[in-house]
């Protein structure tokens, strides 16, 4: 199977929304907020994250991406990361990304322990110059962040990520935190077995199908980016200010301007709104996107 890289979406649409005031963002985004992804996991049957079978039980690749033992491991245990200031620099933001990094490493080894599920960190390559992985050269235009699963790397472009948000202001650390958190999202994704039947989805032959599995890893590795956040929302911090920089800069990331057949983030509403979900959520339950109606992932 040809692995893929999990890309974040591009900068291209990100800032359009940026003259809105925060209350009319958080007005456009409440059908999101009171709806995406907020039922109730436990559709399967079983407890998922087994060793492979082939009943068709939840330790099959579909039972882990929809029962999987991760969605029943409740909240995200607070690890009281606190992010360095970012300043203009490469090497500023190398440290911010690393120390981040180190968070989620910590949190998310934690969870899975929690779900019985083996885990091993990412490995991550933030880079200056164009390079090449086993996923394909970066930088992509309009992109500056995936995850490889061929290699279990993390990329992030340590200046592409600031060119590709739209002028975001560094002092908006929490717009930078969400690409860190989505693209280790997918890394959760392929170490629970999730990824396994995206990719088979993905790779079906049907156009429709595969967007639509991509949508569904996508949105999700924004509502388990969410979580993350939410549970180190004092220590960050997560201010106020904060939270409605990267509400403002993810309602700008959607995939509206591409036709419906060529959509495999999801819309704005929607990319928004699973973070949302996940920030509000916290109990990871409300990440299973598996099991949602497709009209809470188009």
């Amino acid at each position: 199977m040809r692995p893929r890289p999990r890309r974040s979406a591009g900068g291209t649409i990100a800032g359009i929304f940026g003259g809105l005031t925060a209350l009319v963002v958080l007005a456009i985004l409440g059908l999101s907020v009171a709806g995406a992804g907020q039922e109730p996991a436990g559709t399967g049957t079983g407890s998922g994250g087994g060793s492979t079978s082939s009943s068709g039980g939840p330790a099959t690749a579909k039972g882990k991406a929809t029962d999987s033992k991760l969605y029943k491991t409740g909240a995200l245990t607070p690890v009281s990361c606190r992010l360095p200031r970012i300043l203009p620099s490469a090497q500023s933001m190398r440290g911010f990304m690393d120390t981040l990094s180190n968070c989620l490493d910590v949190s998310w080894s934690r969870q899975f322990r929690k779900a019985g599920i083996p885990f091993d960190k990412p490995h991550r390559v933030f880079w200056l110059e164009p390079g090449r992985s086993p996923c394909g050269s970066y930088p992509a235009p309009g992109a500056s962040a995936f995850y490889c699963p061929a290699n279990n790397t993390m990329y992030v472009g340590l200046e592409n990520v600031v060119e590709t948000s739209g002028g975001e202001p560094v002092s908006n650390y929490a717009v930078y935190a969400r690409v860190i958190a989505h693209e280790y999202g997918h890394h959760v994704q392929d170490r629970a077995g999730i990824l396994l039947y995206g990719d088979r989805q993905m790779e079906s032959g049907d156009t429709a199908t595969g967007n639509e599995a991509s949508r569904r890893i996508e949105l999700q590795a924004q509502c388990f980016a969410g979580a993350f956040l939410s549970s180190e929302r004092t220590t960050l911090p997560m201010t106020r200010e904060q939270y409605l920089a990267m509400i403002r800069d993810v309602q700008g990331r959607g995939d509206d301007r591409l036709p419906p057949d060529k959509r495999d983030h999801g819309i704005s509403r929607h990319y928004a709104g699973w973070v949302i979900t996940g920030f509000n959520g916290r109990n990871l339950t409300v990440c299973n996107t598996w099991i949602v109606p497709d009209s809470k992932v188009s």
